[in-house]
């Protein structure tokens, strides 16, 4: 089997591959992490195929009209599609490559709180079953809370044996170290060669030709084609942050394990047991202050 997946990036139009290269390296020289200039180069490859002209000759119109066709995409995605073509509509008008700044074109995007959506224990169980070697590897990670990006980069390096714990090479460049169990840390020491037979033993677990691993990209959809019907990836980590905070009711435990940067945001993952909510609903009609969930 093969280490190396596909998920090369789509070309860009040759009319918009110069401008998209030079903004792309102004990110990269404001020290923006490798995942979020992907990003920003898979949105603008995007949106230069499908306008099918010259940035410099785009109407706010086409914009307008191109951007409000997208009624497939969740919300999170319309407001990260808009923050790159904002910044870089901004960044051509201020640096002299367009006459016009269109960057006030598109209009705000109120965000919206997701609901939590864990992935059902049957349903993880199954999916380790028919995952081969390496995909189960991938789940086990997403199992303790990494993002598909974190599971890409993850290497031997990084395994800390005391505790056992795995230091996490999270967004925007930031680590933080999480513990693991006896099980996972066996199979992380073993290195590529425990999950694909003839890989390195050492370095990368999932090598492949992204600056020498697997891509982001290529992981989730490794994983997708093993969890059935919509779950994914992420809903693992909404997993993650349910049955951690069930075991523990530490919601600032779970925020540090998840590497989210606000309680807020590691609410949104976690799904309170409804036992407990029922609890809470029989106090407050009650009075009474002891209810406990059954």
């Amino acid at each position: 089997m093969s280490t190396i997946g596909p998920g090369k990036p789509k070309p860009i139009p040759t009319t918009w591959a110069p401008l998209i290269a030079e903004y792309l390296n102004y990110l990269a020289a404001a020290d923006l992490p490798n995942t979020t200039i992907a990003t920003r180069r898979s949105h603008l490859a995007r949106l230069a195929r499908a306008l099918r002209c010259p940035p410099e000759q785009i109407t706010e119109q086409q914009l307008l009209a191109w951007f409000g066709k997208q009624t497939h995409w969740a919300t999170e995605t319309r407001r990260s599609y808009r923050t790159t073509i904002n910044g870089f509509f901004r960044w051509a008008y201020r640096h002299g490559h367009l006459d016009t700044d269109l960057s006030y074109t598109l209009p705000r995007v109120k965000a919206r709180k997701p609901m939590p959506r864990p992935t059902p224990e049957r349903v993880w169980k199954e999916a380790l079953l028919a995952a081969d070697p390496r995909t189960a590897v991938m789940l086990q990670l997403a199992a303790h809370g990494l993002r598909r990006a974190e599971v890409a980069v993850v290497s031997t390096h990084d395994l800390i044996p005391e505790g056992p714990s795995l230091l996490v090479h999270g967004k925007g460049g930031k680590r933080r170290i999480i513990p693991i169990t006896e099980q996972l840390a066996a199979t992380i020491a073993a290195g590529a060669a425990g999950h694909t037979p003839g890989a390195p033993s050492v370095g990368w677990l999932f090598p492949g030709n992204d600056n020498g691993h697997l891509s982001p990209r290529w992981v989730g959809t490794l994983c997708s084609r093993i969890l059935p019907d919509a779950w994914t990836m992420h809903s693992l980590r909404h997993r993650t942050a349910t049955l951690a905070y069930a075991a523990t009711h530490d919601i600032v435990s779970v925020q540090q394990l998840l590497g989210h940067d606000s309680i807020a945001t590691t609410q949104m993952y976690t799904l309170v047991d409804e036992d407990r909510v029922r609890a809470a609903m029989l106090a407050a009609a009650t009075g009474a202050r002891h209810l406990r969930a059954v």
